[in-house]
């Protein structure tokens, strides 16, 4: 069975589509109950509302996975995030743990940027281009084929919070490196490493070409031309307008944007270390962030003591993290309960192994 007619499968009961917001609650809260260290409910920073208020831990896809795997009670992870943060979970925690996605249209538009045909097919260009000079490291918001692809390839993945760590690691073992699926981390991680623009190239997949104009001897970094279509909608002309409109307050971005706006703001840093930056700032600072807009809302309502607001006002949530709402969590956690479960996760056995090695390369870094 594919990917959509799983999906066309699974889809959500239309009772569900219908009922109360509190008699949705009431479900979650029953099965939660019921269910005690037998379940456990991870959610995403940039999940709704509606839905984190019942997760047991909040955090980014890595260290949801983690505590995942930690759950030594936990025979049921019900994960309030995205399709490869669910793969993640899976591949990190026990075979007689079952991993479990509300709504399987959960995905990210980055993660899907590289395919494992395209980079197989990648790598072998690029082989003939650099001989065995590259190292591969992704992003962990990849798909779990993207991670094996890195593992067997004797690479690692990455953080927000230690790509610039895995990079002086990779760097270490070979002279070049490829970057997935993420340009922009790529670009900023190894640009405050010291490595000039010059010396960073960009591969289309699509086209099957690589974007540079110097003698190819010079590359050291080759970016997958990819990116979050979230955090790329933060834009140098929203960093003018704080400027220009507020002119005392710090510009804190997530280094998923674009270069040209990190480089104008004032801090940049993990989901984490953003969450972090606002909690260590005194009352009545001013603060624009350019992350998620559920995160970022939150933050908003959580501080009421600082001034903070969106570095783009016109800026959507995650889409495809909020297809885990309330409703589908509600029928997610009630066929778990009744013993008919929907939408597991599941990672084919060859694919986790070298995947795991790819994140075990990392972790042991950590």
């Amino acid at each position: 069975m594919n990917l959509f007619e799983t999906i066309e499968k699974n889809t959500l009961p239309d009772q569900y589509k219908t009922m109360e917001t509190t008699e949705l609650e009431q479900k979650v809260l029953q099965v939660k109950r019921e269910m005690g260290e037998k379940l456990f409910l991870p959610g995403h920073h940039y999940q709704k509302d509606e839905v984190i208020q019942f997760a047991d831990a909040r955090g980014d896809s890595l260290k949801l996975a983690q505590l995942s795997a930690s759950q030594h009670e936990a025979e049921a992870i019900v994960f309030c995030g995205v399709h490869f943060m669910a793969e993640t979970a899976d591949i990190l925690t026990r075979e007689d743990q079952h991993v479990y996605l509300p709504d399987m249209r959960a995905g990210c538009s980055m993660a899907d940027m590289a395919n494992i045909q395209q980079t197989e097919k990648s790598w072998d260009r690029l082989m003939e281009l650099f001989d065995d000079t590259i190292l591969p490291l992704t992003y962990v918001n990849s798909t779990a084929a993207i991670k094996a692809f890195v593992g067997k390839n004797g690479g690692a993945t990455v953080t927000s919070s230690n790509a610039a760590d895995m990079l002086k690691w990779a760097f270490s073992q070979k002279e070049r490196i490829l970057f997935l699926p993420d340009q922009h981390l790529g670009r900023n991680t190894a640009y405050d490493l010291g490595i000039p623009l010059n010396q960073m190239a960009v591969w289309d997949p699509i086209v099957e070409e690589l974007l540079y104009d110097g003698p190819l001897e010079a590359v050291k970094v080759i970016l997958w031309k990819g990116h979050c279509s979230v955090h790329e909608n933060f834009r140098v002309a929203n960093v003018e307008q704080v400027r220009t409109d507020h002119p005392n307050m710090k510009i804190i971005v997530h280094p998923e944007c674009s270069r040209e706006v990190v480089e104008l703001s004032d801090l940049s840093g993990s989901t984490n270390a953003i969450i972090q930056a606002i909690e260590n700032a005194p009352p009545g600072s001013e603060w624009a962030i350019g992350t998620e807009m559920n995160l970022v809302n939150r933050i908003i309502q959580e501080h009421p003591e600082q001034h903070i607001i969106s570095l783009n006002p016109r800026m959507c949530p995650c889409l495809t993290m909020n297809r885990i709402d309330l409703p589908h969590l509600a029928w997610s956690l009630e066929s778990l309960a009744e013993g008919r479960p929907q939408n597991v996760i599941r990672v084919e056995s060859s694919v986790a192994s070298d995947a795991r090695k790819a994140l075990d390369r990392m972790l042991v870094r950590a």
